[in-house]
């Protein structure tokens, strides 16, 4: 079940984890539903996202001794700069391209059928117009959208200036919405002329 921290709860954990197992557990609670989320939409397939999430919260328990708090969001940013290079060495491993029944189900529970295939199809088109967009964009869209990372979060993940993060945000989303407004009949033929 996830858990939300206001961000002295956070501050209080991250100083206890050395002495209290439970402070990680709560942590993992807290940021696990977003990390999931990110990889999986930057991956594709379930099981490769499950695996990559996994790999991640395991790197985070062993580099917990090299993280410094430097205030509100550093956590984040250091969790999510664990994902980004994770799933960044992943993609370099795996180049291949996914069915609808591969696609992962994020927070799906309670959809009948139609829905959730529905949806799936919806996710593959929602990756095939993110793939679409620059390396860039599609990392701060990721990371903004399925990470729930704020601007300041992203620019310190990305080593970025926050303007240039909230410019690419924007211009991506414009990008974005203009790709997802065809619809998939005529992007199909499109890509057929």
């Amino acid at each position: 079940m996830p858990e939300h921290l206001t961000s002295d709860e956070e501050r209080a954990l991250i100083g206890q984890m050395s002495k209290n197992p439970e402070s990680f557990r709560r942590l993992y609670r807290h940021y696990f539903p977003r990390v999931f989320a990110y990889v999986s939409y930057r991956v594709g397939a379930k099981q490769e996202a499950e695996d990559i999430t996994a790999t991640i919260f395991m790197k985070v328990v062993q580099s917990l001794g090299g993280f410094e708090y430097r205030g509100a969001g550093s956590f984040a940013a250091w969790v999510f700069r664990i994902a980004h290079n994770e799933v960044l060495r992943s993609r370099r491993a795996h180049r291949e391209i996914l069915s609808l029944e591969e696609l992962p189900d994020i927070e799906s529970a309670g959809l009948l059928p139609d829905e959730v295939f529905a949806r799936k199809e919806q996710f593959a088109r929602l990756q095939a117009a993110l793939k679409k967009l620059s390396p860039r964009r599609q990392e701060i869209i990721t990371l903004r959208f399925f990470g729930g990372l704020r601007n300041q979060e992203i620019a310190l993940v990305l080593a970025l200036d926050e303007r240039t993060v909230a410019s690419h945000l924007c211009r991506g989303l414009d990008d974005l919405k203009r790709s997802m407004e065809h619809k998939p009949e005529e992007m199909t033929h499109e890509h057929q002329l």
